[in-house]
This record gives structure tokens, C-alpha cells and sequence, in this order.
């Protein structure tokens, strides 16, 4: 049987695509493959859950209007199909004086952004919401929320099988070939044909963007750890909601802040180690191949060397459960190393080009046969829905 559409990877942006696609145009035959044997056991399963407002990101990226866009069609799906979520709101804190001037700088972008009701507050404020957070400075985001996205995915997978498309578990792509205008798709479980191939493949999509087009060579997916600690259960009542502190704005990871769960507890953390393997959710996972791949990487070389500073302070945290308190400490002064129990890791797909940029915004790139999500970090589930529409919009102008 040959598909119009087949999409690689069961992640929540591979998911929410199949189901904009499928809701638009229900007469097309679409395949999603998921090499797991089950939906979203990566990035979607091992993130924070947070529902992130679009405070972060620079006005009129893709990551503002997606996140934007993304928040409320994912609020108003949660709401239809009866997921649980919560919007609480989250304080970003300068624990700095010159913070300060990063803080303000957020707020603006955050307005641009069109986060109405999103202010300064003052630190007799920052204690009503946080009573256990210090800080110099404060900001309170109230759009800001919380919800597993686990659940919103597999939500996603229910919708796709409901409207006639089929989804392959424990299906690994090998290999990608066009033969007369059309993709065939070699699984590890066997040959498929595609009219379309959507690449939604995450910590692989560079390897899944090479096999469609030998052109993409100059993006390679760097995978960057997240590790966290979760409070004690006796401990939770330090953390209302979130706590955020004032981003590295040269860095693309958040810095290690704390937030409730949807799903129960609260996490702390995460920091960003490189991962020895693309699926390397502890120290002790190593891939040499995809180890010597990153390291040998030009635009990796680059990145150590301009970041090697704030590397070494997230590799040494990575080690040092006190070190990691210390982080911590910033905000809540009262948590103590006792307070943490070993909580997961995520790993985040994070692309960087040959130059050493890493890219800060998502990127999307068409060729004959296949459209490729490069690289759709946070707040890609967030944004999934957006980015999902996005994906089908340039899908179905084929069709």
C-alpha cells in the first residue's frame, strides 16, 4: 500500500501533525513510525510539563508565534478532551544586581509577546507568591501552567487512530530511497511507499533528514542532558508553583528553577550536560559512535570553546549534589542537600549548525519528497498544536 503521508517519529510534534493533517483531510492515507514500543516515550515523556506563556523568545520568531498560538489551542484541547492542567502562574527571580537589566529586558519581550497582566512585583509581592524565594527582582507571568504531556500525546495518537490513520509501534526507519516520485521507506519491520515523508524524528532527525536529502548537512543534533532532583515530600510546601531565575541570555537553556508537577512533586532543576549518546538519560549510558560524532562535529568544537565556562559549572553540578543545592540555594536560601531525591532526566534535541550556532529558533525545512522538523526544543509541546498546523499547512499545499 502506498501512503500519502508518512510521518517519522511518535513524539507530540509528529502526533499533533498526523492529527491537523488528518482533521483538515480526512480522505488521506497517513502512517506515522515510531521506533518505541510506545507514543512519546522521549522528549515528550521526560520534559517539565510546563505550559510555557512565550515570555522567552524574541517577538516574531517562530517560537513566539508558535508558543503563543500553541498555548491556547492546547489549553482549549485539554479542555475538550477532559486533561488535567492547571494555568498557576510562575515568578521569574534576579537574584543579582545585574540581573536586573536581563529581568527588564525579559518583561519587555514578554509584553511585545502579548502576555497582558505580566509585571514587575514587588519583593513583599515575590513573598506572597513564593513565601520561601528571595530575590533582588521579581516578575510574575500569570498565563504560565502546568500539564503532562504524556497524556496530550497520547491524546494526539487516539485522535489519529479515530480519524482512519495508522500508526506503526517498533517500527525503526533504516533507510529512505525515491523510486519514480515516490518514498520507500525500509523499517525494521519491513518496506513502506510515501508520497510525503514528514521528519519529526527529534534526537535523530538530522539522521532522518540525511536519508531524504543529502543536502541537509549542515545542521547536526547535539543532545544536551537534563537532570533533576525532586523535593522530599515533606518539603514541597517550599514551592507554591514555579520559580524561574534569570536566564543566561547567550545560553539556550533556562537555568535551574523549580516546578510543581502535574503529575505530583516538585522537580528541581534541570542542569544541560552533553549526553555521551543521543538517548543518554544517565552518566552511565555511553554511544562511542554518537559520542566521537558530536565531538568531531565543527560546530560543537565551537560551542565547547565559546561555552566551555558555563559547561564546566553545569558538568560540575552534574557531580556535585551540594554544588547543585547551591544553584538552588539562590532562590529558596532554606533548601538543604537532604531536601533532594534523585528525580529523572530528559534529554533535549538541540541542533547546531557548522559554525557553532546553536539554534535558538525552531527550524522547518521542505525539499521534493519530505518535510523536516530540524530542530523543535522547548517549547515545542507547548507549541505542538501550532507547529503541528504549520507542518500540515506546507504538507497539504502537495496535495
Amino acid at each position: 500500500m502506498t501512503y500519502d503521508i508518512a510521518i517519522v517519529g511518535g513524539g507530540i510534534v509528529g502526533l499533533a501533525t498526523g492529527m491537523k493533517i488528518l482533521k483538515s483531510r480526512p480522505d488521506l492515507k497517513i502512517a506515522l513510525f515510531e521506533k518505541e514500543n510506545q507514543l512519546a516515550k522521549h522528549q515528550t515523556a521526560n520534559n517539565s510539563g510546563v505550559i510555557h506563556s512565550g515570555l522567552y523568545y524574541k517577538p516574531g520568531s517562530l517560537k513566539a508565534t508558535n508558543c503563543i498560538n500553541g498555548y491556547h489551542e492546547l489549553v482549549t484541547f485539554c479542555k475538550e478532551e477532559k486533561i488535567p492542567f492547571e494555568i498557576t502562574g510562575k515568578v521569574v527571580v534576579a537574584t543579582r544586581e545585574e540581573q536586573k537589566p536581563l529581568l527588564d529586558t525579559l518583561l519587555a519581550r514578554g509584553l511585545q509577546n502579548g502576555l497582558t497582566g505580566t509585571r514587575k512585583i514587588t519583593l513583599e509581592e515575590l513573598k506572597e507568591y513564593e513565601p520561601y524565594c528571595t530575590g533582588v527582582a521579581a516578575i510574575h507571568v500569570p498565563q504560565t501552567g502546568i500539564v503532562d504531556y504524556f497524556q496530550v500525546a497520547l491524546a494526539y495518537g487516539r485522535k489519529i487512530m479515530q480519524q482512519g490513520g495508522a500508526i506503526y509501534l517498533e517500527h525503526k526507519v533504516l533507510e529512505i530511497n525515491q523510486k519514480e516520485g515516490i518514498n520507500i521507506i525500509e523499517t525494521s519491520k519491513g518496506e513502506f511507499k510515501a508520497k510525503l515523508v514528514i521528519n519529526c524524528a527529534g534526537l535523530y532527525s538530522d539522521k532522518v533528514a540525511r536519508m531524504n536529502d543529502e543536502a541537509i548537512d549542515d545542521v547536526k543534533i547535539i543532545p544536551f542532558r537534563g537532570e533533576y532532583y525532586k523535593l522530599k515530600k515533606e518539603r514541597e510546601y517550599l514551592v507554591k508553583n514555579l520559580i524561574y531565575p534569570v536566564p543566561d541570555p547567550n545560553f539556550p537553556f533556562l537555568g535551574v528553577h523549580f516546578t510543581r508537577m502535574k503529575k505530583g512533586g516538585v522537580e528541581a532543576g534541570p542542569n544541560a550536560v552533553l549526553a555521551f549518546r543521543r538517548e543518554g538519560y544517565k552518566k552511565s549510558q555511553i554511544n562511542l559512535a554518537e559520542l566521537a560524532e558530536t565531538l568531531a562535529w565543527p560546530g560543537f568544537q565551537k560551542v565547547a570553546g565559546k561555552y566551555w565556562k558555563t559547561g564546566f559549572g553545569e558538568l560540575y553540578r552534574s557531580f556535585s549534589k551540594s554544588a547543585f543545592t547551591k544553584a538552588l540555594q539562590e532562590l529558596i536560601p532554606e533548601i538543604q542537600e537532604s531536601d533532594l531525591v534523585d528525580g529523572g532526566a530528559g534529554v533535549r534535541a538541540q541542533a547546531c549548525d557548522r559554525t557553532g550556532g546553536l539554534l535558538d529558533d525552531f527550524a522547518i525545512r521542505e525539499s521534493p519528497f519530505a518535510i523536516n522538523v530540524l530542530n523543535a526544543p522547548s517549547p515545542a509541546a507547548t507549541s505542538s498544536l501550532s507547529i503541528g498546523g504549520t507542518v500540515a499547512e506546507m504538507a497539504l499545499k502537495r496535495f
